[in-house]
């Protein structure tokens, strides 16, 4: 009947992507690892007892040791910590600072949004690792330096793709009616324009998340982010370099828990752009 409601197919429930369920269970594992090792860890994390170095996975030590005989669970599990406390207070910062000079150079337009434009650009040419080395050679190497590079280096990617999707809502049909009511800019873009870019930046906060779980793991391995003693899977990774052919498991499992947290939030990522533009999900 052509007056008929069409039913909704079964492939529009959230759950009903692999993808999405895969990167959501890899994502919950890596927040439970996380909460995990605020309460418990199976050994203290900085207790070094060189009598019990280069282990092997045992009853008491799940995965062995490192070299200073601390146990390699409870290092994973902070480490997780410290990946997410970097991926989120990075992401927020480019998020926050990258939306709102994206609203700005989508609404003002000009030379405002040219210069925008062209100053996201520039800061395309720091990379978070050059920023890092730069703001290590001023501040010293940390944590702080970690987050601060790959939250200037989300900046753009945030300002770049707010703009865009903005651009896209002001051109509609409903804006317009907005405007010839008498609504002003900021009214339009808190009403109309944000609410309906939110799925697009969740969707780029979860991409950017695992981005900058990668660049942590990265900057640590370099000896620019989290230092000793602070746990991290980075210089975890680090540590294993010269112990490849004695004990290659110190290197494997760091590297299998960044993988699988990358891959869980680009999976993550996929899934719930699928879901929250069905359009893409109809031309698969």
């Amino acid at each position: 009947m052509a007056g008929a409601s069409r039913p909704i197919s079964r492939s529009t429930h959230p759950w009903r992507h692999p993808s999405l369920v895969l990167g959501a269970v890899l994502s919950l594992l890596l927040v439970a690892a996380a909460l995990l090792s605020l309460f418990w860890t199976p050994w203290p994390v900085y207790e070094v007892d060189l009598a019990l170095k280069l282990q092997l996975p045992s009853t008491s030590h799940w995965l062995g040791t490192d070299p200073l005989g601390r146990d390699v669970v409870s290092l994973l599990l902070v480490g997780a910590g410290n990946s997410i406390l970097v991926g989120v207070i990075a992401v927020g910062i480019g998020l926050t600072v990258g939306s709102v000079f994206g609203l700005l150079a989508a609404t003002r337009g000009g030379w405002v949004e040219e210069l925008i434009m062209r100053l996201a650009d520039f800061t395309f040419a720091f990379p978070a690792i050059l920023s890092a080395i730069m703001l290590a050679a001023v501040f010293g190497a940390g944590i702080v330096t970690s987050i601060v590079a790959i939250g200037i280096f989300n900046i753009p990617a945030f300002a770049r793709i707010t703009r865009a999707s903005a651009n896209a809502v002001l051109a509609r049909e409903y804006v317009l009616a907005a405007r010839a009511s008498g609504k002003g800019p900021w009214r339009i873009t808190m009403e109309h324009v944000l609410p309906n870019i939110m799925s697009v930046l969740i969707v780029q906060a979860t991409t950017q998340f695992a981005i900058a779980i990668l660049a942590e793991a990265a900057l640590s391995y370099l000896g620019l982010g989290t230092q000793p003693p602070q746990p991290s899977w980075g210089r975890m990774l680090s540590e294993a370099q010269t112990l490849l052919f004695e004990a290659p498991r110190l290197a494997v499992f760091p590297g299998v828990a960044i993988a699988l947290a990358v891959m869980g939030l680009n999976l993550l990522g996929d899934g719930l752009r699928d879901v929250l533009d069905p359009r893409l999900m109809r031309r698969r």
